[in-house]
């Protein structure tokens, strides 16, 4: 059983598209975020931007997701 992010965020808003982003994203979790980066030393500028861009998106998401959780679980627990 599994607490993570993208287990967790599903489970608690099923119908949020703004939070959907994770299942259409070229980088799907922690360790292809990882791997992403460190390829960005060996790739052409044009695939350097691309890669920093969805890892922008990523960390995006990331944040937002641990934002609505806490709101989520504060409001609960008022």
């Amino acid at each position: 059983s599994s607490v993570s992010i993208k287990v967790v965020l599903p489970s608690l808003f099923p119908n949020d598209k703004e939070l959907d982003y994770y299942s259409n994203s070229t980088v799907q979790n922690g360790t292809q975020a990882t791997s992403s980066f460190f390829e960005t030393k060996y790739v052409s500028d044009e695939e350097r931007e691309y890669i920093l861009d969805e890892l922008r998106k990523y960390c995006k998401l990331d944040t937002l997701a641990m934002v609505k959780i806490h709101e989520y679980l504060t409001k609960i627990t008022d």
